[in-house]
């Protein structure tokens, strides 16, 4: 149970409207009320300075929406308005396809500009929007403030970087202890999981350039400690033997440090009996120095500049899914004006909630379309019953006001399940527009949210222009080069026309104590050239989770739909295998300096796999050819 965010949520959008039936602004406390509910939903676990990003940016997009909506609602008449707002459903559909963040804002927008245009309030336009930002500020300063409910240890700040530091350790040794089991793929998974959070954790908005507090310092250098754990991990699950209790012990005990803000003490030192074992004990050695005195600044992250993300929002991907959102949202906002001018609602003033159910229908990132649909309609039917009953009898509007409270309380909860995530919402705004001046209209509203579930639908399975499933593509194409940068880097630095047995080498880095590598610089290259490696490394296993959650949605769609990307997941599982086996190489030329012949056939015999599996898809040719035969 999140109780950190539930508490967050019961401050939040109740506190809000309460204040502003106090001070008889109702109409601007519904706003900052609905500002405080989708911040709400955009508060997961994390870091403060993630939060910052996560709902500050969306809050931004939404204030933009607000006041684009309102004007528009004010001063444009009904046709105009919908291709206004079909406009922005383009922008922003594409502005989902550059990540979490962006989709965040892309859905805060639209939501924001559907309530601005089609629920009308005696205020100006920029007051609404400024009442926005006020209600998902309040939410982020509580966010900021409020510490989380058993930390006690250290600086309570930095809990969220402090706990997934300690994940990515954690996730080291269960991947340890998994080697040589069928475990070890998923292992590595969550292994990769964890690294992506807590490299989001401390990557996070910063005013100076550099962490500033000692504290901050040592987190960053812990996690950088982490990585040539995990590389050793990765290769010694790769090489599919299992290994002793005593390798995972260490890092278990690294986790603990981490979480307790402790020295490490004495850690077990594993076998040097194999390249990827000595490497896991000179990462241990660098660990615990790190641990002890060591400060880093360098999270091995690559920033994407404007024009890469630009080419993300209006590549294939973007385009696809920008003209599904842009057609939802432009036709039930048209169908809902014109519903509302005939009179459909009877007597209603606010035409705003079509439009919006469309847009989270229409979020592929809450799930396959068709469970979207089902649950959407599923958890609307049973938040506005639920409402209806308390709305029979609850005192107005204090009754109300407690409700919008405790349904804020629930949102955190809520957001495990689209289904109960919607009743929340459902029964949460149902109270606040009541609050506002609307009268019962949970019938209605169930009727539009089906109304919605079949516009989504529709325009769900009408054929695109270009090619379908243009995300999972983009996806993967973006997967498959981070891997071949990766590979060609990791092949640049060695020697892959010499083909000398390693036996010798290997027993003279062991009988001699190490492979001269304790100090983390590695045997291939200095230590930027192992940083640049590790840079390469985390981006090809980020973009691989990325591609790989596209697909799983995909695979889970309606057969329609699901068939276009046929084939994908398996060009996925042989990436995974190329980065991989580019992570023991990598390993094993630390320790060596020359690749086996083995590695060599390993190396080409995925690049054939990955060549004939691209071509049954029909994913393009990456450019570059990778010298592996040597």
């Amino acid at each position: 149970m999140p109780w950190s965010a539930v508490t967050r949520g019961a401050l939040a959008a109740g506190p809000l409207l309460l204040v502003a039936v106090l001070t008889d602004r109702v109409s601007l406390g519904v706003i900052a009320a609905i500002a405080a509910m989708l911040a709400g939903i955009n508060d997961r676990p994390g870091s403060r300075r993630t939060a910052v990003k996560r709902l500050g940016a969306p809050a931004l997009a939404g204030a933009g929406g607000l006041l684009v909506g309102t004007y528009a609602g004010d001063h444009v008449g009904a046709v105009a308005l919908t291709a206004l707002l079909t406009g922005l459903g383009l922008l922003a559909g594409g502005m989902s396809a550059i990540g979490p963040v962006a989709s965040g804002g892309g859905t805060q927008l639209l939501v924001a500009a559907a309530i601005g245009a089609g629920m009308p309030a005696p205020e100006a336009g920029w007051t609404r929007a400024l009442a926005f930002l006020a209600g998902a500020g309040w939410l982020l300063a509580l966010r900021l403030a409020l510490p989380t409910p058993g930390s006690l240890t250290g600086d309570f700040r930095f809990d969220g970087e402090r706990d997934a530091v300690a994940g990515v350790y954690d996730a080291v040794a269960t991947l340890l202890a998994a080697a040589g089991t069928q475990h070890a793929t998923a292992r590595r998974a969550a292994l990769t999981a964890a690294l992506d959070h807590a490299q989001d954790a401390l990557a996070g908005p910063r005013l100076r350039r550099f962490a500033s507090s000692a504290t901050e310092r040592r987190l960053h250098a812990q996690y950088a400690a982490a990585l040539p754990l995990a590389e050793a991990a990765t290769a010694l699950a790769w090489a599919g033997e299992s290994v002793s209790g005593r390798a995972a012990e260490g890092p278990r005990r690294l986790a603990a440090a981490v979480r307790e803000n402790t020295h490490t003490g004495p850690l077990p030192a594993p076998s040097r009996s194999a390249p990827a074992l000595r490497a896991l004990d000179d990462a241990l050695l660098h660990a615990a120095d790190a641990f002890d005195q060591g400060s880093a600044t360098d999270l091995h992250t690559r920033r994407r500049g404007a024009r890469a993300l630009l080419r993300t929002a209006f590549g294939a991907g973007g385009r696809e899914y920008g003209l599904r959102v842009a057609l939802s949202f432009g036709a039930s906002a048209g169908i809902a004006q014109a519903l509302h001018h005939s009179h459909w609602y009877g007597q209603h003033t606010h035409w705003y909630w079509l439009p919006a159910t469309a847009v989270f229908l229409v979020k592929p990132d809450l799930g396959p379309l068709a469970s979207r649909v089902l649950s959407r309609a599923a958890g609307t039917v049973l938040g506005a019953l639920v409402f209806a009953g308390f709305a029979a009898v609850l005192p107005r509007p204090e009754g109300l006001v407690a409700l919008v409270a405790v349904c804020g309380a629930l949102v955190p909860v809520s957001t495990r399940h689209f289904a109960a995530q919607t009743a929340v919402v459902t029964a949460l705004v149902l109270s606040l527009v009541m609050v506002g001046g609307e009268p019962q209209a949970s019938a209605s509203r169930i009727v539009e949210t089906l109304l919605a579930c079949a516009i989504v639908l529709i325009v769900g399975h009408l054929p695109m222009p270009g090619q379908r499933g243009g995300q999972v593509r983009a996806r993967l194409a973006a997967a498959e080069a981070a891997a071949h940068a990766y590979l060609a880097h990791v092949l640049d630095g060695s020697d892959t026309t010499d083909t000398t047995d390693t036996t010798d080498n290997a027993d003279n880095a062991d009988n001699s104590g190490g492979s001269g590598c304790s100090d983390g610089s590695g045997g291939s290259g200095g230590s930027e050239d192992r940083a640049e490696r590790w840079t390469l490394r985390r981006e090809a296993y980020r973009t691989l989770a990325e591609a790989r959650t596209a697909i799983a949605l995909s695979a889970h769609e309606l057969p329609a739909l699901a068939r276009h990307t046929e084939g994908t997941d398996e060009v996925a599982a042989i990436l995974e295998r190329l980065v991989d086996t580019t992570t023991a190489c990598a390993v094993h030329l630390d320790d060596t300096g020359r690749l086996t012949p083995g590695h060599r056939q390993r190396l080409a015999e995925l690049l054939a796999e990955l060549a004939a599996a691209r071509e049954k898809v029909g994913l393009p040719t990456p450019d570059p050819a990778l010298p592996i035969a040597g």
